[in-house]
């Protein structure tokens, strides 16, 4: 099966579904440890690693929520097998982290942060799509805590997970390596459309070089 058409409302069949997903109503609850507290005058975005200059860069959640803010529909697939379809995502775009602090050339993948020590790996080409978006909003409100609030990460073409709730952070890599849930026995890269949930269905070549 094919990726679906890009859509522009919120209806959506259920045709439109990855394998083994099924339509979703509502938004249900679903993280590891606890909701943390946000606490705005010490909340800083950083990203770091292999910057093209070699600095780190940092926002302030004053700052960052002054970026350029962007929306995008699409759906959220996560790997427990409910798929909520057709939400309007606002936020900043990655591309817009991308462009303020650029990677250096051989940066191949990032490392998404979020609190209590979170992350997810993503390759640079999923970081850098069109649609990958730091959402602070849900179909024009605010984030609640529970969903991620101040900063979830979007990457509508692959499972949930790897778009972190509480995110703080990214740090520019040029060599793969897992993250937390990867570490944990689910697929490196996690493309819904081939259905990688676990480890052990990865080919040569999905994940880091041992």
């Amino acid at each position: 099966m094919g990726h679906p058409v890009e859509r522009t409302s919120g209806e959506a069949a259920a045709s439109d579904l990855p394998p083994g997903q099924r339509v979703q109503r509502g938004w249900p609850v679903t993280h590891y440890g606890p909701v943390p507290k946000f606490r705005p005058e010490r909340w800083e975005f950083r990203v770091f690693g292999a910057t093209a200059d070699g600095e780190k860069r940092g926002w302030t959640h004053e700052e960052f929520t002054a970026l350029p803010y962007a929306t995008v529909v699409a759906d959220l697939h996560c790997v427990t097998k409910f798929s909520m379809l057709g939400a309007e995502w606002g936020g900043v775009p990655a591309r817009t982290i991308l462009d303020l602090a650029p990677p250096a050339p051989e940066v191949t993948h990032v490392m998404v942060w979020a609190e209590y020590g979170f992350s997810s790996n993503l390759r640079l080409a999923d970081f850098t799509a069109e649609r990958t978006l730091f959402a602070t909003h849900k179909d024009g409100e605010l984030l609640t805590a529970e969903h991620g609030f101040p900063l979830r990460l979007v990457v509508p073409h692959l499972y949930a997970w790897k778009g972190p709730k509480w995110v703080r952070g990214v740090e520019y890599m040029t060599a793969d390596r897992r993250g937390f849930w990867e570490e944990r026995g689910y697929h490196n890269i996690g493309d819904p459309w081939k259905e990688q949930r676990y480890s052990y269905q990865e080919e040569p070549g999905d994940g880091p070089e041992l």
